[in-house]
């Protein structure tokens, strides 16, 4: 008896229609989008106030997946939904006052930066050790946005969702460009070392060169940031001062604004009579000196007689210098300015602010803003104008170092502090305008890493809060709550070394500039070549 082999054709039971099998397509394409825009979510949320740092590396090596031998189109699609998904919810503080219109616009526009990182990490990740071009791609996208439209944007620097990472002591060998690329590198390096893991798996071959470099881009940053720890101290160097700062609150309602103005003067002056009064009870020690923040004195002191004299009683009753934050116009040009008021003589130094903010400060491309929305233009009436020289307040023997505000996001604003004598830097601010945002707990960051690039106490006097102060090492030893009035008293370590990152100042972020360049090159070179030979 024969019996004859038939083939009987199952396919249709292993496999789904045609019609779902297009819609399952359609999904999958979907699925980079999606990662994309959640990977960007896990950075932002790896920022504070959250202390959860750590999801900086898998939103990296997610964003790496997402990226990996993608086209330059699809690449730069990705890039901007990862810019998406980080920028939208980071920024949202911008629209508190404003509106959603700014909130939207500068997200959508510091997400094409992003976009355009995205492309060079695909270009790259084909390259052997691809992790260190990438990041150095990334570092280098953040070198263009801290500069560029209108002086630069750096809110959002990889650094500055570190203040409570095992990273942190990088920034002063440095400064934020190599702390930044550390996050990065580890990030991508993760990847890389899951995904030969997972080749390895299917193949059973492990390519040993790609995987040391994997494991290198993990291990190197970490041993780096342990070996850093050295740099940073709080040992006193030049003595050490007692400061106060006064955190005088801000009026939340029921105003109009010369009166509010008027208000939050008065709230400083009497928080500082209040602190004067602990004082001569022996509840505080006496400070060396006190710092106001940033728009404690709106109205002009040079030119109101009215506010000179509540000033100069505030500075008599505690019986030391007030540095006053003040706005005050000079030969026709209006200026963000630290006064140092001392209680006989007056005002003895100035700082104008060298940084002032786009679309607060000054409002750029007025005519186009004012066509696109009125209000815009009423509420910035008359531009700033810029500092030019550092500011540094010789007080009493101590040198203290000022970065207003929106300064403590760029680099050089802080550094220059430290390289022109710096012995302690404050950050006096205004946030009250954003409300209870996380941008102040954001700033707050900022200076945390300040004080560890530069090895220098950071304090922190803010007209609504949080104030704090800073130690060298990034510890926040005393801090207040928002909207409440309040002052901070504490003895502080003066230093004059300088960290690494102090001295190198702008030289690694140009050397990491230079390795995207070359693996950019490197990159495109290889494209060139390999489409000349598939044409031959």
């Amino acid at each position: 008896m024969t019996v004859t082999a038939t083939s009987v054709d199952h396919s249709d039971r292993l496999q789904p229609s045609s019609a779902f099998s297009a819609r399952g397509r359609r999904l999958l394409r979907l699925v980079p989008a999606l990662a994309s825009v959640l990977c960007g979510v896990l950075l932002y949320i790896s920022f504070p106030p959250r202390t959860l740092w750590w999801l900086a590396l898998p939103a990296f090596a997610g964003f790496a997946w997402v990226l990996r031998d993608r086209t330059w189109k699809a690449a730069l699609g990705l890039g901007y939904l990862f810019g998406l998904g980080f920028l939208l919810p980071l920024l949202v503080w911008t629209g508190v006052e404003v509106g959603p219109g700014p909130w939207l616009a500068l997200v959508a526009i510091e997400a094409i930066f992003v976009a355009l990182v995205g492309v060079g990490v695909a270009a790259v990740s084909k390259l052997p050790a691809w992790p260190v071009w990438a990041a150095a791609v990334w570092i280098a996208g953040e070198a263009v946005r801290a500069r560029v439209p209108f002086r630069g944007f750096p809110w959002g620097k990889i650094a500055f969702g570190q203040a409570d990472g095992v990273f942190l002591p990088l920034a002063a060998v440095g400064g934020t460009p190599v702390l930044g690329f550390a996050v990065v590198l580890c990030g991508f390096g993760l990847y890389e070392a899951g995904r030969l893991l997972a080749e390895r798996r299917r193949t059973r071959v492990l390519r040993r060169g790609a995987a040391a470099a994997a494991l290198l881009s993990v291990a190197v940053p970490v041993v780096g940031a342990v070996a850093a720890r050295p740099l940073v101290s709080d040992r006193a160097e030049a003595g050490s001062a007692t400061v106060a700062l006064i955190q005088g609150n801000v009026p939340r309602a029921g105003l109009e604004f010369s009166a509010q103005r008027r208000a939050v003067l008065d709230h400083h002056v009497r928080e500082t009579l209040e602190l004067a009064a602990d004082i001569k009870a022996g509840k505080v020690a006496r400070p060396d000196y006190v710092l106001w923040p940033e728009n404690s004195s709106d109205i002009d002191p040079f030119t109101n007689a009215d506010a000179a004299a509540v000033i100069s009683g505030a500075a008599r009753a505690v019986g030391v210098p007030i540095s006053v934050g003040g706005v005050v116009e000079k030969d026709g040009r209006l200026l963000n300015e630290q006064i140092l008021w001392d209680p006989v003589k007056g005002p003895t130094q100035t700082y104008d602010k060298r940084q002032v903010q786009p679309f607060g400060e000054y409002l750029p491309l007025r005519g186009l803003v004012g066509a696109i929305n009125k209000n815009w233009t009423s509420m910035v009436r008359q531009d700033f104008s810029r500092g030019s020289e550092p500011g540094v307040f010789d007080v009493r023997g101590a040198k203290v170092g000022l970065a207003t505000c929106y300064e403590a996001a760029f680099d050089w604003a802080v550094r220059d502090t430290v390289t022109h004598g710096a012995e302690m830097i404050s950050v006096p601010s205004n946030n009250a305008t954003f409300d209870r945002s996380e941008m102040t707990y954001q700033q707050l960051a900022m200076s945390r890493v300040r004080a560890v690039e530069h090895s220098r106490t950071v304090t922190v006097p803010v007209t609504s809060g949080v104030s704090a102060v800073i130690m060298p090492d990034g510890r926040i030893t005393q801090k207040t709550g928002m909207f409440v009035p309040a002052y901070l008293v504490q003895k502080v370590p003066l230093r004059t070394s300088e960290t690494p990152a102090t001295e190198l100042g702008i030289l690694p972020e140009i050397a990491l500039v230079l390795v995207a360049a070359g693996g950019l090159g490197w990159a495109i070179g290889s494209g060139l070549r390999a489409r000349r030979a598939a044409d031959a």
